[in-house]
């Protein structure tokens, strides 16, 4: 049974609350969970003493005996010193444009460049003819 350690929502619409649970990893979210290690308010502000509570010496024997914490969780178990801060994920691609967004950039700017270049041909042509006549 793999086990994981991971947040079990609950409160009403628009108003979240979650507890930290220990729970077969094949639970549903808000499902049947084993034991609750702590919970998280995430409308209280960063720096109130209630937002995250946690019981380190249940984490640490659930830890021990093999279970997992979920990203989130992973993330209070480090600010909390229990366990090493996992390593911040950073995708530099997730704010790049997709690649139909680019093709139209680059559509558009080449209609710009046609646009702009007819314009300074007609008045070279007249200087053309003249000089032919």
């Amino acid at each position: 049974m793999a086990l994981k350690i991971r947040l079990a929502r609950g409160g009403a619409k628009k108003r979240p609350y979650y507890r930290i649970v220990v729970a077969d990893s094949r639970s549903p979210r808000d499902g049947k969970f084993i034991e609750r290690l702590g919970h998280y308010n995430p409308l209280l502000p960063k720096d109130h003493e209630n937002r995250i509570k946690l019981e380190a010496e249940r984490i640490q024997y659930w830890l021990g005996v093999g279970a997992t914490p979920s990203d989130r969780v992973a993330r209070f178990l480090g600010e909390a010193e229990i366990i090493p801060m996992p390593a911040q994920k950073n995708n530099p691609i997730k704010g790049q444009p997709g690649q139909k967004a680019r093709e139209r950039a680059e559509e558009a700017a080449a209609a710009a460049a046609e646009a702009s270049a007819p314009a300074e041909e007609p008045a070279e042509e007249p200087a053309e003819e003249a000089a032919e006549e």
